[in-house]
């Protein structure tokens, strides 16, 4: 018996706009995370307004919206393509959207790392976009947590991220006892930051143009509300602060108006601080900003640590002798300030127009976004039911037939790549698909036609029916998974790499071997480019050269921002072990024998990730084998290009959309569309799976082929040729 399998979550389609309540599997707690009933959480009309109406634009209007994704979308079309990219951007735009970011709730399980910190039954504050979700179980980082004090409600404790958003921009603005501080905008932030001001003791000016809400703010603590319709703002200012102007003025007004920025400028004083928060027209008067030389700070949001996945996600702490105050403490700080036994305290309750049931969240939103009157809409769980322990289902065991895919990963790659691949092969029952993520199995199940949807891999350990299991998730545990699906008896198809050490990469192959007389269970690495049909012609050439071969390659990746998981050594390994292992494989396949020697160098690093590397590889046959791969290139040059040269003859591959063949009348070239090998690398493994033959590539030469990947990463660390026979 255990919490139940599936949950209630608010999900939104990117593509269409559409929101709905959905049934989708419960999240499992992890290390460093606790797994948390909620109880309570916010609806911030003004941050999730902005996605919703964002999701419900045309494919233009996106694009209008963010041009900077344009530029993205452009720069990849040029290095891969017009089919790969709209696929990437249509698998994109059909990825579920979870809603909310600020709840609270209680406790169920503590993750590997957290015990003694927290307890089962213990009530936290919990935020971040993707993490508190308007679901009734949620799974969240340690960093992004606060214990909520005995006396704050759960209601209260739910405004702790949005409090935070409003205590970084109060603390970005520096003021103090006696400052007269502006706060512009009197919606959620702006006026949880007008009482953060009062409490350190700064006169507030709260202005807006709604009369209920600056009558609020008034009654919360600001020494003066004022209309900006009203005509009085300059004149009341110059009274309070004896002509000098405000210390600071916070914008947290949500319009593309550059009216606050504008009004910052009338009243500010010589050098002030302007702290923008809400999202609002960026444009400014120059003249009017220069001759006071203000200072304009854009808030990061909840504070230190925010958009850091290694503070975030992996509870890395940063040096309380420099970084004070981060997300974390800001959080603390404002719940703790919540307490209703303070002489003077934070009060957001008299910020809550409405409350919801959880189960008409539809309506709920159907106000926030219908343009009704409102301000801080609370959505009310039913804490007993989501609480009620429920036997976990799993599929049914039993044979089906032919090849049935449990599928551990829904990412990117496997949305766009893999599982529409699948989805068309015949004698394929896709049976289970597993994702961190409740709302992306439930989306990925009903996309694709799986019969289930799970959070749990041992869903697929554990179904007899499931006789081979597809590895997409990120990298640091692809070996594990691969092990347990070997243990499982099932065979395996792992995208690359297989692992990030030479540990793991011992553990898969001990694994595989005490497996060795499981009839038809095998393992595979996703080296596609194998079975491209240029790399097929061009090996049948190869093959015919008695002496040895000399191939470069020159793979021209793109850049990748540094603080990318990829680019992580644990979550990733980098791009050498992550991408560049394909073409260690596809020389290996290309040449035929057996890799001797590993020699890699690595450009100087300018850029936060080691992205450039020359990889040397010698062979038992005395070829050899020159593997360029960097991302300093032009995405309009072609992005992977294989020159073989044996026997007189050259040949040439061009993006996997041509073979061109010299000096060998008995290889004829190719060309076609682009085809780097996906569907028949899918199709050769299904069909062995079915069959209960022999792998697709002898698993020797995938071992091989990940003993030299990891073989360049210790050359390139110990700056020296690495043996390997």
């Amino acid at each position: 018996m255990g919490l139940k399998s599936h949950m209630k979550q608010v999900i939104q389609s990117r593509k269409s706009g559409k929101l709905a309540l959905k049934e989708v599997p419960a999240p499992r707690v992890k290390a460093g995370h606790l797994l948390v009933e909620t109880r309570a959480s916010l609806i911030s009309a003004g941050t999730e307004r902005m996605v919703i109406d964002f999701a419900k634009k045309s494919l233009a209007g996106k694009a209008k919206a963010r041009p900077d994704l344009v530029k993205k979308v452009v720069e990849k079309a040029k290095r891969d393509g017009l089919k790969a990219t709209f696929e990437t951007v249509m698998a994109r735009l059909d990825e579920p959207l979870p809603l909310g970011y600020s709840a609270a709730g209680v406790i169920k399980a503590v993750g590997a790392g957290l015990e003694g910190d927290f307890r089962v039954g213990g009530r936290v504050a919990m935020a971040g976009a993707g993490l508190a979700n308007h679901a009734e179980l949620n799974v969240v980082p340690r960093n992004l947590v606060a214990a909520v004090p005995d006396g704050v409600s759960d209601e209260d404790a739910a405004f702790g991220t949005v409090g935070a958003i409003a205590l970084h921009a109060v603390r970005n603005a520096e003021t103090g006892l006696g400052d007269v501080v502006a706060v512009v905008g009197c919606g959620l932030v702006g006026q949880m930051a007008a009482q953060f001001l009062t409490l350190a003791g700064a006169r507030v000016v709260a202005l807006d143009y709604d009369p209920e809400r600056l009558s609020l703010a008034k009654t919360l603590g600001a020494e003066q509300a004022l209309d900006l319709a009203g005509g009085l703002v300059d004149e009341t200012i110059r009274e309070m602060t004896a002509g000098r102007g405000v210390d600071a003025v916070i914008i947290a007004a949500a319009t593309s108006s550059a009216e606050p920025f504008e009004t910052a400028a009338a009243i500010a004083r010589d050098r002030a601080r302007v702290v923008m928060v809400g999202m609002t027209g960026t444009a400014f008067p120059y003249a009017d900003f220069m001759k006071k030389e203000l200072n304009v700070i854009v808030s990061r949001s909840y504070g230190p640590g925010r958009y850091d996945d290694a503070f975030e996600s992996r509870g890395v702490k940063y040096p309380e002798g420099w970084v004070r105050w981060t997300e974390t403490g800001n959080l603390e700080e404002a719940v703790r300030l919540m307490q209703p036994g303070r002489p003077v305290r934070l009060d957001v309750t008299s910020l809550i127009t409405h409350r919801f049931p959880f189960d008409d969240t539809e309506q709920a939103y159907s106000l926030v976004t219908g343009g009704g009157k409102h301000l801080a809409v609370i959505l009310n769980y039913d804490g007993e039911t989501a609480a009620t322990e429920t036997p976990v289902i799993r599929p049914a065991n039993g044979k089906v037939g032919g090849c049935v895919i449990g599928a551990i990963g829904g990412g990117n790659y496997a949305r766009t790549v893999l599982l529409p691949k699948l989805k068309g092969l015949s004698a394929v029952t896709l049976q289970t698909l597993v994702t961190e993520r409740g709302a992306s199995a439930e989306h990925g199940q009903g996309t694709f036609g799986f019969q289930h949807a799970d959070t749990d891999p041992t869903a697929v350990f554990d179904d007899e029916s499931i006789n081979a299991v597809l590895i997409a998730t990120r990298h640091d545990s692809h070996a594990e998974l691969a092990i347990e699906a070997l243990k499982a008896g099932k065979s395996v198809w792992v995208e690359k790499p297989l692992a990030l050490t030479f540990e793991q990469l011992n553990a898969v192959i001990e694994a595989r071997n005490a497996q060795a007389e499981t009839a038809g269970a095998f393992f595979q690495i996703g080296f596609n480019r194998r079975f491209a049909p240029a790399t097929v012609r061009l090996k049948g050439a190869l093959v015919r050269h008695v002496g040895p071969k000399v191939i470069s390659m020159r793979i021209n990746a793109g850049a990748i921002p540094a603080e990318h998981w990829v680019h992580d050594l644990d979550a990733g390994g980098g791009r050498i072990v992550g991408e560049a292992c394909h073409f260690i494989d596809l020389a290996r396949a290309l040449i035929g024998v057996a890799i001797t020697s590993v020699d890699a160098q690595a450009a100087a690093n300018t850029d936060g990730a080691c992205d450039d590397a020359v990889i040397s590889l010698g062979f038992a046959d005395g070829s050899l084998a020159n593997i360029v791969y960097t991302a300093r290139g032009s995405s309009s040059a072609g992005k992977e290009r294989i020159e073989a040269h044996a026997g007189g003859a050259t040949y040439l591959i061009d993006d996997f959309r041509a073979l061109t063949v010299s000096g060998d009348s008995a290889t004829p070239p190719w060309k076609g569309a682009q085809d780097k090998g996906f569907q028949a690398a899918l199709e050769a493994f299904t069909k062995a799976v079915s069959a209960g033959g022999l792998a697709p590539i002898d698993e020797a030469e995938l071992v091989e082929s990940s003993t030299a990947t990891l073989a360049a990463l210790e050359s390139l660390r110990g700056g020296g040729k690495v043996e390997l026979q």
